[in-house]
């Protein structure tokens, strides 16, 4: 073996090292994963988060991932002659839309237990119908009505609890019902939110197609890599964060006070991403805790 080979090994022990801490910290700790955007559409991207999320399970965490669609749904529509519209960036979603986003995130859903099946985990893919999981009403923004989409309202996490202690990798998709047992539609950022509160999950991550947050969206040196809540609270008093940034650090603070310690920003393009963030020192996305 020469140096550079010694070397090489070397640098892989460091790593270890440096994990250990964090797998000691989270060892039989929940974690729940929104998993959107591009990691969903690239192959080499989701195989990618599949086999992070796999890595965290096998390690000893308890790993709940909550999967969004939103682009094959669109994909979908389209092919089947239908015009997706939105409202506030909120798909308007009736009878025939609401039909088939329910048969493509419960296709999605089945592809991701089948990848972690493959890497040998044993997994679970539910919907937030099962269980009573998530129970919804109408959701009306600006008091517009836009169909079947659904605002939490109860969530019972009896399901994912019995999975976990069965030692399955739950996947769940953002389905849910209201109380006439009707079927709603939920933004998945919403359901990975509420299922982390009343999990108590020690971590919540939000996959995204951006680095993290920054003060200024046009000033990369004011990336923001950790904030406790009042510096978080601060920020969107600020009035910089706009966009669909702003729902999604709405959501991060309503967790973080909801009771689950760390929540992360994180950009869901990177290879490895979960690992690099949860793993090492520095972290690579923007971090919203309790303290």
């Amino acid at each position: 073996m020469n140096d550079a080979e010694m070397k090489e090994i070397q640098d892989k022990a460091s790593v270890l090292i440096e994990a250990l801490p964090y797998i000691r910290e989270f060892n039989r700790k929940i974690i729940v994963i929104k998993y959107g955007g591009s990691a969903m559409t690239d192959d080499d991207i989701k195989e990618s988060v599949i086999k992070d999320v796999t890595l965290l399970k096998l390690v000893g965490f308890k790993p709940v991932i909550v999967h969004g669609g939103g682009k094959e749904i669109s994909r979908w529509i389209e092919k089947l002659g239908m015009e997706p519209r939105f409202v506030n960036g909120l798909r308007v979603t009736d009878t025939d839309t609401m039909e088939v986003a329910e048969m493509v995130l419960n296709k999605v859903n089945k592809d991701l237990v089948t990848m972690i099946e493959g890497l040998g985990i044993k997994s679970c893919g539910i919907s937030g119908k099962d269980g009573g999981l998530l129970r919804v009403k109408k959701k009306m923004p600006d008091g517009e009505d836009i169909g079947f989409v659904g605002q939490i309202t109860e969530v019972d996490t009896s399901i994912i609890e019995d999975l976990l202690e069965d030692d399955f990798l739950p996947v769940v998709a953002p389905i849910g019902m209201d109380d006439d047992y009707l079927t709603y539609n939920i933004n998945a950022d919403d359901a990975a939110c509420a299922i982390a509160k009343a999990l108590k999950a020690e971590k919540l991550a939000f996959l995204t197609d951006i680095k993290g947050i920054y003060r200024d969206v046009n000033d990369p040196s004011s990336f923001i890599s950790r904030m406790n809540i009042t510096e978080a609270r601060s920020l969107l008093e600020s009035g910089y964060i706009g966009g669909g940034m702003l729902p999604k650090l709405n959501n991060c603070i309503d967790a973080v006070v909801g009771g689950v310690s760390n929540v992360t920003i994180l950009d869901g393009r990177v290879l490895h991403c979960l690992l690099l963030e949860i793993f090492t020192d520095q972290g690579i996305g923007s971090a919203i805790t309790n303290k």
